[in-house]
C-alpha cells in the first residue's frame, strides 16, 4: 500500500474515532436508552448490503422509514447520516485499500464533499419538516432518475485514466463540493458522483473508493451538525449500525455482486412513491406555524 493510502486511511481512522466519541457522549448525555429494534437492525443489513454493491443506502431507508411510519419526516436526513455513517467507514477502508486512483485526485475530491457536507449540515439540521419533506422528495426523485438511468445504459462510459489534472480537477472539486452538500439532505453521493467520474474521463472502477472515501469523511463531520442539535433518531441511527457493518463485510468479502437490475426497478418504483408521498405531506395540509 502507498504511503498517500497510508496517511489517508489513518486519517479516516482518526475521523471514525472523533464521531463515535461524540455520539457516544450525546447518547450517554442524553435522556434513555436507544432501543433499536429488529426491524431497524433488519433494514441497516439490507440497505448497506446492497449499498456495498452499488446501489446506495439512502433512497431505500428514506422509503422504508416513511412509508412504516417509523422516524420522523424532519429526523430522516440527520437519522441516514449518522446512522449509515460507520457502515460506510468500513465500505471504504475496503475499497481504498484495493482500488487504484490516484493520491491527490482521490484525498482532493474528498475533501471537497467533506466541505459541502459541513455547510449542508449546518443548515438542513435546523429546517423544520415541511421544508425537510419537499427537500426529501425532491431529493428522492433524483435518486429515482439515477435508478432509471443505470438500467437505462444512460450513464457516460468515461476513460481509462485514474486522476485528473487541471481544469478538469477543479471541475471535479466543484461537482464533489456539491454532492457532499446535497448528501446532507439524503440526495446519495454515489450515482451522480459516477456520473461525475465518467464525465471528467476517469474510468469507473475509480468512482468506488471516491464515493465511498467521500460518504465514509463527509458522513461522519456532517452527522455531528445533527448530533449537536439532537435531529436524528437515535434509535433509529443504532440499529442502521448494528446491521449494516457485518453487511458490509457479507458483500464485499462473500457476495460480491449480484445481478440487480431488477432490484433498481422495484427501488425506482418505491421511491417514487415515497417522493409522492413526502411532498404531499408537505403541500396536502395547510401549513403550520413553524
Amino acid at each position: 500500500m502507498s504511503a498517500a493510502k497510508s496517511i489517508l486511511l489513518a486519517a479516516l481512522g482518526l475521523t471514525t474515532l472523533v464521531f463515535v466519541a461524540a455520539w457516544l457522549r450525546a447518547a450517554i448525555r442524553g435522556a434513555g436508552r436507544p432501543r433499536p429494534t429488529g426491524l431497524l437492525t433488519l433494514i441497516g443489513f439490507v440497505t448497506n448490503f446492497f449499498d456495498t454493491l452499488g446501489i446506495g443506502s439512502f433512497a431505500p431507508t428514506t422509503s422504508i422509514f416513511k412509508l412504516k411510519r417509523l422516524v420522523p419526516d424532519e429526523l430522516i436526513p440527520g437519522t441516514l447520516n449518522v446512522g449509515h455513517a460507520l457502515p460506510t467507514i468500513v465500505e471504504a477502508f475496503i475499497f481504498i485499500a484495493i482500488v487504484e486512483v490516484e493520491p491527490i485526485t482521490l484525498a482532493s475530491m474528498i475533501a471537497a464533499s467533506v466541505a459541502g457536507a459541513w455547510l449542508g449540515a449546518g443548515a438542513v439540521a435546523g429546517w423544520p419538516r415541511r421544508r425537510v419533506q419537499i427537500g426529501m422528495g425532491v431529493a428522492l426523485l433524483a435518486a429515482a432518475t439515477f435508478f432509471a438511468m443505470t438500467n437505462l445504459g444512460l450513464f457516460p462510459t468515461g476513460g481509462e485514466t485514474l486522476g485528473l489534472r487541471s481544469p478538469l480537477l477543479w471541475l471535479g472539486l466543484a461537482g464533489n463540493f456539491l454532492l457532499g452538500a446535497l448528501m446532507t439532505l439524503g440526495i446519495g453521493l454515489y450515482a451522480p458522483c459516477m456520473i461525475l467520474v465518467a464525465l471528467l474521463g476517469m474510468n469507473p472502477k475509480a468512482a468506488f473508493p471516491i464515493m465511498m472515501g467521500s460518504c465514509a469523511f463527509l458522513m461522519p463531520i456532517g452527522s455531528l451538525r445533527f448530533i449537536q442539535r439532537k435531529s436524528y433518531s437515535l434509535a433509529a441511527a443504532v440499529g442502521l449500525t448494528l446491521g449494516g457493518i457485518p453487511a458490509v463485510f457479507l458483500a464485499a468479502f462473500v457476495v460480491k455482486s449480484l445481478p440487480l437490475t431488477a432490484l433498481r426497478w422495484l427501488i425506482f418504483a418505491v421511491v417514487v412513491y415515497t417522493a409522492a408521498a413526502m411532498l404531499r405531506s408537505a403541500f396536502g395540509r395547510t401549513r403550520a406555524p413553524e
